[in-house]
């Protein structure tokens, strides 16, 4: 089956998390995927076992219209490429996981009569998602809240949560990850910071003024800069305080953690809630159709998240937040409790069953 989608971690790891799970389940399973060559997919793809094509795809150009003819160009070369690819792979069914490299694949799918499924990351499904409602069998809902926006039958939205790796059970001890970052087992708190996996250095730059301000006395700070900007960042660890240019692997630090400050994207969301952590999100603002204002408004309206705009996000605001929680042990409990209940840690299996149950269902094209 042919895996579309790319662009961003957000519509790229999804895919992998189900790919790997359909592989265990189902020996028969062939997995392929298709990406964009400048989507993140580039640098990640070649590293697992999956084989893919990277085409020239591009997104549209909303505000440079002007450009579209990139778009235009790659859109035919990319439906070539995908022709070329079902006349050797012959597809049984195509999952579309979103942004703009799962539009051509899509298209050429629902032309062909090839069954399609997406998963949609966030709680306003973006374009491509919304273009392929009406030809698509199911659509695996990381945000409950999507199904308003795509509409149709309420029996094809299944509310999955978002397909991450879902942590160890039980979760590991947390006296022990702490001393693994060198923190107290017990005394205080830890906040884990980071704003994506390249790092945010517009919140990077209010977290350091913090740290230089004088972060609380019971706190402890994990700091993921993004590599781009360690550097000029990493004279801030020592102390309380550890700063790393990436979290390899992240469940170290989630293991320690008691709260998060961090961007709002839906793999995010759905690895710190299946780990139990709340959160304040600050939504990345130049995000497409804004969709990650639209999970933190979505969360914190279910009690599991605080939304700071990053319009807001300020030393003193920052300084304020936190301590606020920290002093505030009610509060935390809520907010634990309602990331717990947002919690969907099997959603990739669960994904995975249901793709299978509907290829046997339909074991020819239809």
């Amino acid at each position: 089956m042919l895996f579309a989608g790319g662009g961003t971690g957000g519509h790229l790891y999804p895919g992998i998390a189900i790919a790997r799970t359909l592989e265990r389940l189902d020996s028969r399973v062939r997995p392929f995927f298709v990406g964009a060559e400048r989507g993140i997919e580039k640098q990640v793809l070649p590293g697992t076992e999956f084989p893919h094509v990277l085409l020239d795809l591009h997104p549209l150009y909303r505000g440079r219209p002007w450009e579209n003819w990139r778009t235009l160009r790659g859109a035919v070369s990319a439906w070539r490429a995908v022709a070329a690819l079902d006349r050797r792979e012959q597809p049984r069914l195509v999952v579309g996981t979103g942004g703009y490299a799962a539009g051509v694949a899509l298209a050429y799918a629902v032309m062909h009569r090839i069954p399609i499924v997406q998963q949609a990351g966030d709680s306003h499904p973006g374009l491509t998602a919304r273009a392929f409602r009406r030809w698509t069998r199911e659509t695996y809902l990381a945000f409950p809240e999507a199904a308003r926006v795509l509409g149709g039958d309420p029996s094809q939205l299944v509310d999955t949560g978002a397909p991450i790796e879902p942590p160890p059970s039980p979760l590991p001890d947390r006296r022990a990850a702490r001393s693994k970052w060198g923190f107290p087992a017990e005394q205080g708190r830890v906040l884990l910071i980071y704003g994506g996996s390249q790092g945010s250095r517009a919140m990077n730059l209010i977290v350091a003024d913090w740290v230089r301000a004088g972060i609380p006395d019971d706190l402890h700070v994990i700091w993921m800069t993004g590599k781009a900007s360690f550097p000029e960042f990493a004279s801030l660890d020592g102390g309380r305080v550890r700063v790393r240019e990436y979290l390899s692997p992240i469940a170290d630090a989630y293991a320690a953690t008691d709260l998060a400050l961090t961007r709002a994207g839906a793999m995010t969301t759905a690895e710190l809630f299946a780990w139990g952590i709340p959160a304040i999100l600050v939504p990345l603002p130049t995000a497409a159709a804004d969709h990650q204002t639209h999970n933190a408004r979505a969360l914190a309206a279910a009690g599991a998240a605080v939304h700071l705009p990053q319009s807001e996000l300020t030393v003193e605001r920052l300084d304020r937040e936190v301590r606020s929680l920290l002093a505030d042990a009610p509060a935390m409990a809520r907010l634990a409790a309602g990331a717990s209940q947002r919690a969907r840690p099997d959603a990739a299996e669960d994904i995975a069953r249901r793709i299978l149950r509907l290829l046997d269902l339909q074991q020819i094209r239809s």
